[in-house]
C-alpha cells in the first residue's frame, strides 16, 4: 500500500483522496472524461485525511479568503 502523501509522514496512506496536502484540486493535465480522471489522487493515512477535511470545511464555511483561484472541493 502507499504512503501517506502528507509532507514527512510515513504512515500507510489508507484513504484516497482527490484533495492535495495543502486542501486543493490539482489537475492531472489529460484531457479527461470525468472528475476521477481530471484530478490526481493522493494517498493520506486516517489522522492526516482527518486533519485536512476539517481544514477543508473551515475554508470553505469562512467568509473570509474567498478571493484565491483555487477551485472549491465543493465546487466540481
Amino acid at each position: 500500500m502507499a504512503t501517506c502523501d502528507y509532507p514527512e509522514c510515513k504512515a500507510e496512506g489508507e484513504k484516497i483522496s482527490r484533495l492535495s496536502p495543502e486542501g486543493f484540486l490539482v489537475a492531472t493535465g489529460k484531457k479527461a472524461y470525468s472528475f476521477r480522471e481530471a484530478y490526481r489522487r493522493f494517498h493520506y493515512c486516517k489522522e492526516h485525511h482527518d486533519e485536512l477535511m476539517t481544514n477543508v470545511w473551515n475554508r470553505v464555511r469562512s467568509k473570509d479568503d474567498k478571493e484565491d483561484d483555487h477551485v472549491a472541493p465543493t465546487a466540481i
